[in-house]
């Protein structure tokens, strides 16, 4: 892993209000650079995992102890009623997280969203060196398992999967993700309005609340827009922005998330995208010499370890599925 300091950056966040790094990270994507070049060098606001879990506290300012982490930290009296699935076998994993993937769609249609024939929006599931990933042309709130098309690392059409066009530019981003990250297995991007909006100001979020701090030293900014990604360097500089974190802010673009599971990934864009939402707000109250009141660093330290893991995240999004299922009567399973 190679560092670099950008002291542009560094004065940057020191004057927006950010979040003052000791050090910055910049992920080597070398097994990219040896087929493509990369446009340019992106500096992201994002510590490695492995020095964060090093400044975390084992007890905050308040005394509270960091534990183990899990689902079971938010059930009290029964066990949480959404633990992490077991599967009898990989086809039986995929065949549920395609079911929960086209769930995503039609919540994510539901949100508004999607925007036009297909050019804003994208969610991939890997499989193996492959991955599944929506068709072009196809509205969020009327997908299916069905629809979802099987492509390998060149971009080729699977036959096992729906014989449809994919968008171009989703490929570039998602397929450089899934290289860069063996621990991601699904990863979502749209242009969703809070996120586009507030992508507009090139910052991070601030942890101005509990929800928020889920993305506490694990999300970053890209700012080097270098316009839709139909070239392969602008996916693997976006692949290369979101290191090791859970997602990124694209600076005049939107925003995009990456997890374990398909559930943890979409319930992580809409935190996100709510959480844009919130600063807007927070920030447009604001009066002459007022300021954001920040939580502390080992107060949110705590409440990502806490409340930021795989199991955790899944389970969130597990009232949404099941509503959805209700709603549409269990269509998009089809």
């Amino acid at each position: 892993m190679e560092h670099s300091i950008c002291p542009a950056v560094a004065t940057f966040l020191l004057f927006s209000g950010g979040i003052i790094l000791e050090r910055f990270g910049r992920l080597d994507l070398s097994i990219f650079h040896q087929f493509y070049s990369p446009r340019s060098e992106v500096s992201i606001y994002l510590k490695k995992k492995s020095q964060i879990k090093e400044l975390e506290p084992k007890v905050t300012s308040k005394g509270y102890k960091v534990e183990s982490q899990g689902s079971s930290n938010l059930a009290k009296g029964m066990p949480h009623p959404y633990p992490l699935p077991r599967f009898n076998s990989k086809e039986e994993e995929i065949q549920q997280q395609k079911e929960h993937m086209a769930c995503a769609f039609r919540i994510f249609g539901r949100l508004g969203f999607a925007e036009g024939v297909g050019l804003a929006g994208h969610f991939t599931l890997r499989d193996g060196n492959t991955f599944w990933i929506n068709p072009l042309g196809k509205h969020f709130s009327l997908m299916k398992v069905s629809d979802f098309v099987h492509v390998d690392e060149e971009g080729n059409i699977l036959p096992d999967g729906n014989q449809a066009a994919i968008n171009n530019a989703g490929f570039s981003i998602h397929s450089a993700i899934h290289k860069a990250r063996p621990d991601v297995n699904a990863a979502c991007h749209f242009h969703s309005p809070y996120g586009k909006s507030y992508s507009a100001l090139g910052l991070p979020l601030d942890m101005i609340n509990q929800d928020v701090c889920i993305f506490y030293k694990n999300h970053s900014v890209f700012t080097d827009f270098g316009g839709v990604a139909f070239d392969p360097n602008e996916g693997i500089a976006i692949a290369e922005s979101i290191g090791n974190g859970k997602g990124a802010i694209l600076q005049n673009h939107g925003i995009i998330t990456v997890g374990k599971t398909v559930d943890e990934t979409a319930f992580l864009y809409m935190l996100m995208e709510n959480s844009c939402r919130c600063q807007i707000l927070a920030n447009s109250a604001l009066k002459p010499g007022d300021s954001l009141k920040i939580i502390k660093d080992d107060v949110a330290a705590y409440t990502e370890e806490m409340t930021g893991d795989p199991e955790t995240l899944y389970g969130e999004f597990q009232p949404d599925y099941e509503l959805e299922l209700m709603r549409s009567n269990g269509d998009f399973l089809k």
